[in-house]
């Protein structure tokens, strides 16, 4: 007989972006390790990205529980539905490009929906989850966020039931990139502390995505706390061909706090100096992307270049992924982001590929890159450096011979990650 578990999720299909996939992909190999996962989730949930392909990757026999949740972001969209979808997706203007209604909806996002907009749903999921736990006699519970209010429903069900509580963290808490962006009051901060102790405090067991974010949880709690990163997974997709010209793509959101200068000034001059690349370059994004970047490409004269496809489903992005020469990841230049490794990084590695990679220093994703393989990791600074590898990159394109010699993948995909999961469980 299966042991049950109770996965409590906000983001769950038709969701699209990284946050579903890595629940998605653990309900999805449980069943082979012994442990039936029960997926709770909003009835009426606001995604600011739907992708209803995913739902063809949940098994018929999965049983997902549904309770009604209600947001705020509906009620924002009647002030600007275009700023309310930014901010849920986490594209937050710089604080000089702020709308007063943009200022406005951020201040009240972050001290009056503390820890989040979906604060709203926690109490009646306790009241509907503790009884279901009791009647189905379930004795684990699993939390993932953010967002992190889901936690406080893992909280709450610990002191009701005594239930074993596992609290995954696929971003940190009071140290991710946007919380600063929140306009918090003191008071407001001090909320936040106190609502991330009581949860590192009192989980049985907690899970985080970085060795950077454990070291820093580490310093808030005794608890044990173990690492499973995000990952690749096997998939029927037939390799498309690679593209005609030399295509540099990003896949994900571009925010305003991810525009590398030096990587685009890079590109131009390489652009000026070398009249082949000039004629076989093509920079691809595809996702959600900030007005700043586009604005920071058209003036170093790249929008003529721009291939901008927008977000794609999941199948058709990995696709693009197959196809393109060279892929690009970017991550926010600060201390609290070399905590973050993207889902995206281990698709980027399975997808053979080479990877130009540009963020913090001290970074997980500088560590994974080197150790597997598969890519060149750089900082916001290095723009020879990241213009001599381009240039590198571009030499094998066209002599027919960029291709990547990945080493230890396995470890990183699903099958093997949930494997572990597992075994804490």
């Amino acid at each position: 007989m299966k042991k049950q578990i109770l996965i409590i999720t906000y983001y769950w299909p038709p969701a699209g972006g990284p946050g579903v996939q890595r629940w998605l992909k653990f309900v999805k190999y449980l069943p082979e390790f012994g442990i039936e996962p029960i997926v709770y989730c909003p009835e009426n949930p606001s995604y600011p990205i739907v992708d209803k392909s995913l739902l063809n990757e949940v098994a018929d026999n999965i049983k997902v529980i549904k309770q009604p949740i209600n947001e705020p972001y509906r009620f924002a969209s009647v002030l600007s539905s275009e700023s309310s979808k930014k901010i849920s997706s986490g594209v937050i203007p710089k604080s000089k490009k702020q709308s007063v209604i943009q200022k406005l909806m951020l201040y009240i996002r972050g001290n009056f929906f503390i820890p989040d907009a979906r604060k709203n749903w926690v109490k009646p999921s306790v009241v509907f989850l503790s009884d279901y736990i009791q009647k189905h006699q379930i004795k684990t519970v699993i939390t993932t966020g953010p967002p992190h209010s889901l936690h406080l429903i893992g909280l709450k069900l610990k002191h009701r039931l005594n239930v074993t509580w596992l609290a995954d963290f696929r971003d940190p808490w009071t140290t991710i990139g946007y919380h600063k962006a929140l306009k918090l009051s003191k008071s407001s901060e001090e909320k936040h502390l106190a609502l991330e102790s009581n949860v590192l405090q009192l989980a049985d067991h907690i899970i985080v995505t970085s060795e950077n974010t454990k070291q820093e949880f580490l310093s808030k709690t005794t608890q044990p706390i173990s690492v499973i990163t995000n990952g690749y997974d096997s998939h029927h997709i037939q390799r498309p061909p690679k593209d005609k010209k030399f295509t540099l793509a990003h896949i994900g959101s571009l925010l305003s706090e991810r525009n590398p200068k030096q990587l685009w000034q890079a590109i131009t001059e390489l652009i000026d100096e070398n009249d082949d690349f000039k004629e076989e370059f093509q920079l691809k994004l595809i996702g959600v992307v900030s007005e700043e970047v586009l604005q920071t490409l058209k003036e170093n004269q790249l929008d003529s270049y721009l291939n901008n496809l927008g977000y794609l489903p999941h199948e058709d992005a990995i696709k693009q992924q197959m196809a393109s020469r060279v892929l690009l990841m970017v991550e926010i230049d600060s201390e609290d982001t070399k905590v973050i490794i993207p889902g995206k990084l281990f698709e980027y590695m399975a997808s053979s590929t080479p990877i130009i990679s540009v963020g913090p220093k001290d970074s997980d994703v500088e560590r994974i890159l080197k150790s597997t393989n598969t890519g060149c990791y750089f900082y916001y600074s290095d723009k020879e450096r990241i213009k001599s590898q381009i240039l590198l990159y571009f030499e094998a394109y066209k002599s027919d011979t960029l291709v990547v010699n990945a080493i230890g993948l396995e470890q990183y995909s699903r099958k093997s990650l949930t494997k572990m999961l597992s075994e804490i469980i």
